[in-house]
């Protein structure tokens, strides 16, 4: 009997163990199941969106992708590393973007550490690389009419500094397919430190034929498309987020930034 008891007393334990272990894991499955809902909750504009601010300088500068020379010592610095649809960061791919202007260029650098890189092979940056957005690639689009915001110019570079530049128009698709902006671009993808960089130079006449001047705006967002896969299991992250869901997270014009010219 006292055998029994023992058998008894030992099976209840193991019992009450395996339940004790079921009941942690349930808890950990509806935990990971809360945080995934949340990471996929549609994130809200607020007004005013985001607005950066960049300096004007006297004489040209070197395109280059240095960001300790001297072509970037007057820039001014915002960084991304938010989501463009949903209330989720990005820390370990938060992207320093640096700018300023002389009388002709608007000069960009982005700065964009990595884990790993998915890649058009081989780089052919003596042309235009349509479909380059399926790739890893940073973008910029760049809108001076504040009345036909569904109009604007898209800038794009990858880290083997392949680009694409492309002249918008959402209510006319295709049309200006051969318009080229005149733009320079440089890239370089720093292995050891897991960072790539890209730099444009590009020509202000190509987005506005009014004279820019300090206390010009523009309307612009910024953009990063960093991953491997099929666009679910990538990342699109937002300077300014738009916060749309089921459709282009990047062509939202009516959620964009300001980008504001100063002396």
């Amino acid at each position: 009997m006292d055998g029994d008891a023992a058998h008894v007393r030992t099976w209840q334990a193991g019992l009450g163990r395996n339940s004790t272990l079921r009941t942690l894991i349930l808890i950990g499955l509806l935990a990971c199941a809360a945080s995934a809902q949340e990471n996929q909750t549609p994130c809200v504009v607020t007004r005013p969106t985001a607005s950066m601010s960049v300096p004007h300088v006297k004489k040209p500068r070197e395109l280059n992708t240095d960001p300790k020379s001297k072509t970037w010592s007057k820039s001014k610095t915002v960084w991304m590393s938010k989501d463009c649809s949903k209330t989720l960061d990005y820390p370990n791919l938060k992207t320093e973007i640096r700018g300023f202007w002389s009388d002709a260029d608007l000069y960009l650098l982005f700065i964009c550490p990595y884990e790993t890189l998915n890649l058009f092979l081989p780089p052919q940056p003596d042309k235009p690389r349509r479909g380059l957005w399926d790739r890893d690639v940073v973008e910029m689009f760049l809108g001076d009419d504040w009345e036909n915001i569904r109009h604007y110019r898209e800038f794009e570079i990858a880290p083997t500094a392949d680009w694409i530049d492309l002249a918008i128009d959402l209510d006319h698709r295709g049309v200006n397919r051969g318009w080229r902006s005149g733009w320079h671009v440089t890239a370089r993808i720093d292995e050891k430190a897991h960072v790539w960089y890209a730099a444009a130079q590009i020509p202000l006449k190509s987005v506005s034929e009014q004279a820019v001047k300090p206390g010009t705006r523009w309307r612009m967002n910024l953009y990063r498309i960093d991953g491997q896969g099929a666009d679910p299991q990538r990342h699109f992250l937002c300077w300014q987020p738009t916060c749309v869901v089921n459709r282009d997270p990047n062509h939202v014009p009516e959620n964009f930034g300001t980008l504001i010219f100063t002396k």
